[in-house]
């Protein structure tokens, strides 16, 4: 297996020349690398937990566990959860338990550890628990979400941070030291470069490295850029943690009513490829769940959503979508519905098989209405108003409020008319 941390050689890429050879040297995690951050606490204290290292590519999370090692002492250790398996794994564990008979402890870390299953996960459990090592593990995907409850609770989970402007800003600044030479860029054109890589120090270096290797023969300009170089596609895992956080983000914005959010959450997800039948079902539940009789309108836009992105297709289809998006970010709201239908359920399942009174079963037999099946009943339509006022509730179960319409839009008028029956219903009963 290929040594993760090797010395760089005189033509290995540039964002290998450039790692950081010290904790300080790390930009963008001083929450984590300095003084009051988490990793400074304990490399000043020369004491190291294990811990996993959570975050977007290219953030440092590889350079940082290379660093502790030799910050703290440790002997190293690393393995990538995409290479190693079984046999891979005893001969790391059997090694370290050697160098720890020799009072020497061992930081292992491991490089995409959720890509290990959860049988591989808790082969971990014993040496981290015994001391035989330490263990770094660094994630892309969210630790609850990837890793064993067992394992996250003997490690802390430490967030790194996608690079900001600055942080970028200082990549290129030493990569233009390393090269002792400016990128060929307009200083717009270097703005636009660092807003591609979007967070992202690896690939940001992987650009410059790139521009350096091309002769230019004047600074490039924004539209001259983007023709040379390709734009980073976001980054968005489908099954993943980004998957829920945008649709997450979609759904609070239209129920805040911030139609510009919403519409910007939805394009993100559809931008990166997302299925837009997924989007479709979202709002679709969203004019149930958050509008209701507010505004029944909302959920009729759904489906005609639906029908017209199934009739049309992509790109052309999309609109339609747009339009829906922006309906239900503008409808008023009401989640009555959503709790009335949470509250039904409830009773439904507290209150068993409780039969219904007997004014309101049906009697298709001489012998049922001997019995007294449908026995007073009244008729609705023949009442004055329309409205009888009868009991429909089981005789052993006191009446329950399920459906409070909010004083919004449609579900206003619906609240007057039900607490005109209600009125009704006191003075006949």
């Amino acid at each position: 297996m290929a040594d993760l941390f090797a010395a760089p050689a005189p033509l290995a890429p540039l964002a290998d020349r450039l790692r950081p050879q010290a904790l300080d040297e790390v930009v963008g995690q001083d929450h984590l690398t300095g003084s009051e951050g988490a990793i400074g606490r304990m490399v000043s204290a020369g004491k190291l937990a294990s811990m996993i290292l959570w975050g977007p590519p290219g953030t440092g999370k590889t350079t940082i566990a290379r660093l502790l090692a030799d910050a703290v002492g440790l002997r190293f250790e690393a393995i990538s959860a995409v290479f190693s398996g079984v046999a891979d794994l005893k001969r790391v564990f059997a090694a370290a338990r050697d160098a720890a008979t020799m009072g020497q402890r061992t930081l292992l870390f491991v490089d995409e550890i959720h890509r290990f299953n959860r049988a591989q996960q808790d082969g971990f459990l014993p040496y981290v628990e015994d001391g035989t090592i330490t263990l770094v593990g660094a994630s892309t995907e969210n630790p609850s979400f990837e890793l064993n409850a067992a394992l996250l609770s003997r490690a802390q989970v430490l967030v790194l941070h996608r690079l900001d402007h600055a942080a970028l800003g200082q990549l290129l600044d030493r990569a233009e030291s390393e090269e002792n030479r400016t990128l060929p860029l307009t200083r717009e054109a270097r703005d636009a470069l660092i807003a591609s890589a979007d967070g992202d120090g690896r690939f940001l270096l992987n650009q410059a490295e790139t521009l350096f290797s091309v002769a230019i023969a004047e600074p490039l300009d924004p539209p001259a850029l983007a023709e040379l170089l390709h734009r980073r596609m976001p980054v968005y895992d489908k099954d993943r943690e980004g998957h829920y956080n945008l649709i997450s983000a979609l759904h609070k914005s239209l129920r805040g009513s911030d139609p510009q959010a919403a519409l910007y959450w939805m394009a993100r997800m559809l931008v990166a490829g997302e299925e837009p039948l997924y989007v479709l079902r979202r709002l679709v539940r969203f004019a149930s769940e958050d509008i209701g009789l507010a505004d029944p309108q909302a959920l009729v836009q759904c489906l005609a959503a639906k029908d017209a992105y199934d009739f049309l297709g992509s790109p052309e289809g999309e609109l339609a979508i747009v339009q829906a998006c922006l309906y239900l970010a503008t409808a008023p709201k009401s989640n009555a519905a959503y709790v009335a239908q949470k509250g039904a359920w409830k009773s439904a399942k507290e209150t068993g098989s409780l039969m219904p009174p007997m004014n309101i079963v049906n009697a298709p037999t001489k012998l049922m209405k001997q019995l007294g099946y449908g026995k007073g009943y009244a008729y609705d339509h023949d009442q004055a108003e329309g409205f009888s006022g009868d009991n429909y509730w089981p005789d052993e179960m006191t009446p329950v409020t399920f459906y409070s319409p909010v004083d919004r839009g449609f579900e206003a008028r619906v609240a007057e008319r039900m607490a005109h029956w209600n009125q009704l219903r006191a003075e006949r009963q």
